[in-house]
Formats: C-alpha cells, structure tokens, sequence
C-alpha cells in the first residue's frame, strides 16, 4: 500500500503533468528495484485511464539498454507510457518508435521515493512559466557568462543554438521526457567555451561532493582538474577513459523546479531552481555534435549568470521580471 504522500506524487504525475484521460490506455513500465513507485503508479492510473497495464522487466544494467522485445512492443499500442525504472530507457530505440506512434512518455530512470514526493509537489504552472521566460531571454542571446564567489568564471556561447525547456509536463500526442523536470538547457558552440568552473553541488556518478572540484576549460574541453579529495581525479578519470571529446563542453542548463534539491541524484540535482549544470560529453539529442557514449552533469550552486550583458541570476536568485 503506498503511502499518502506517494499516492500524492503519482496523482501528479499522472494527472497534472501526464494528463492522463479516462478514454485512454496507460502503460506503467518498471522493475523490480523500482516495484513501490510503479504499483503506486499502477493503483492511481487505475482510476484516471480507461485501461492499466503494470509491465515490470528484469532491472537493465545500462541507461540506454533496450527492454525486452514484447514491452517494446507492448509501448507502441498504448497512449501513455509512464517508467519508473533502475536505468533509463529514454535513450533507446523502444522510446523512440513509440513516440513515433504517438504514445506519451514520461520516463524516471532511477527515480526515489523521497524525490518523486518532493519534486512532483511542484506547481507545473510555475516551472513553466519560469522556463518561458529564461527561453525568451535565451533565444537572443550570443554568450553566457557564469561567476561564483567560489571561483567559478566561465563564457559559454551559444549564438544561434536551440534552447531547450523541460518542464515535465507531457500532454501532448508524441511528448517525451523526464518525470519530474524543471530545467532549460542548450548545446553550447563547441570548441568555444573558457574558463574555470568549480563544481561545488554534485557530479553524476559521483554523488554530492564533499569538496569543491575546480574544472579549466580551454577551447571548449575540460583539461586541469583539481581538487582536496579523490572526485576531481574520479572525474577525470571517467571522461579520459572514454577519450578527447568525453571532455566537451556538452551542455550548459538552469534548475528551474522550485521542490527540488540538492541530494546526490543528479536527475533531481540539475532541477534545483537556481543552480546551473555544465556537463561533458554527448548533446547528439540537444542538437550538438559531440557523439560519445557518455554524459556528466556537474552542478554549481549560487552562480551569477549573464545573457550577454543582462544579469538573469544572482547567486542563485533568478532575476527575470
């Protein structure tokens, strides 16, 4: 039996951020590590769509693994897809010919209990609003600069790339994404961005940081890293495994859910309002050209940020009025 603020949690998601119908058929796609959260699911889908199917897979050991052949299947002949699952099946050719099809999918690889009640309590309206309005500003702009009093100084530009807004909110034929959300991001130019960062918040992988590690950027690649304690050689380690362009400045985002916090799950991390992430490695799907099968999201607390000249967070405040 889930208890009342899970049963709260999977109501939103189903219903406020899916918008799941009582004419329509929903899949919840899970596993066994992730049985609470998908029975949850399972139970308040019950009484919002016309049909519920509970499919549950042996948990895939890769994000990006495909799931069996008959849930692949199975995906494309529903209208709605909500997965709480170990590794996340956003990124697989399942995901993909269903959304074809034009089923809704809500994945949340690697989702907990504690981030989906916190996350999900979330005004949509809010995080869409804010999300609009960081796009607009955006849109127009030719470089970012990012400051923190810890050390951070870095110019990202991003003339002419698309802007991307994830709000978590899927209610239209064919939308896919994360559950919960909150973020815009974009590609940067690549081989363009310098400066320094100091990653103060988490690191993908890695978890919460237990020192700050301090990251020089040259030409769009990430080349000194440094640090009190072992992340920083951690870091560096997992993208130099990987090779040259594991190093890319792949991605730069803001948080924008106002629930969300900091708690090591990097899923919920980039999401916290106020905080920015760069991350190295692939951005293929935000319309850049690094292709490589990796991808690290590293998040920095407090910053400032300038849209060229304009100031749109200081420290951590969003200034968008």
């Amino acid at each position: 039996m889930a208890t009342l603020k899970l049963k709260k949690a999977a109501t939103s998601a189903l219903k406020d951020y899916m918008g799941v119908s009582e004419d329509e058929t929903l899949l919840v796609l899970s596993d066994e590590n992730m049985r609470e959260i998908g029975m949850a699911l399972f139970e308040v889908g019950k009484s919002l769509a016309y049909e519920v199917f509970y499919l549950e897979m042996t948990p895939r050991k890769l994000n990006g693994e495909e799931p069996p052949i008959q849930i692949a299947e199975f995906m494309k002949n529903v209208d709605v897809v909500i997965a709480p699952t170990t590794k996340s099946i956003t990124h697989t050719n399942a995901r993909r010919e269903a959304s074809k099809q034009g089923v809704r999918i809500g994945t949340m690889p690697g989702i907990t209990v504690d981030a989906m009640t916190r996350c999900l309590s979330a005004n949509p309206q809010e995080i869409i609003e804010i999300n609009d309005k960081l796009c607009t500003i955006l849109k127009n702009t030719k470089e970012l600069r990012v400051t923190t009093k810890l050390g951070t100084d870095i110019i990202i530009p991003i003339k002419q790339r698309k802007i991307i807004s994830s709000t978590g909110v899927l209610k239209n034929i064919g939308d896919s994404g994360n559950i919960p959300s909150g973020e815009v991001y974009v590609a940067p130019i690549e081989g363009k961005t310098n400066g320094v960062v100091v990653i103060d918040g988490s690191i993908a992988g890695l978890g919460m940081v237990t020192s700050p590690v301090t990251i020089e950027i040259n030409d769009g690649f990430a080349e000194k890293f440094y640090g009190k304690t072992d992340e920083a050689r951690q870091l560096e380690k997992m993208l130099q495994d990987v090779g040259k362009y594991a190093r890319a400045v792949g991605e730069f985002g803001i948080g924008t859910n106002p629930k969300a916090k900091i708690s090591g799950d990097i899923l919920e991390d980039e999401k916290v309002l106020g905080t920015v992430h760069i991350a190295f490695g692939n951005n293929l799907s935000m319309g850049g050209k690094i292709s490589v099968p990796i991808h690290i999201d590293c998040i920095i607390k407090k910053p400032t940020v300038y849209a060229d000249d304009e100031k749109i967070i200081a420290a951590g405040k969003l200034i968008l009025d």
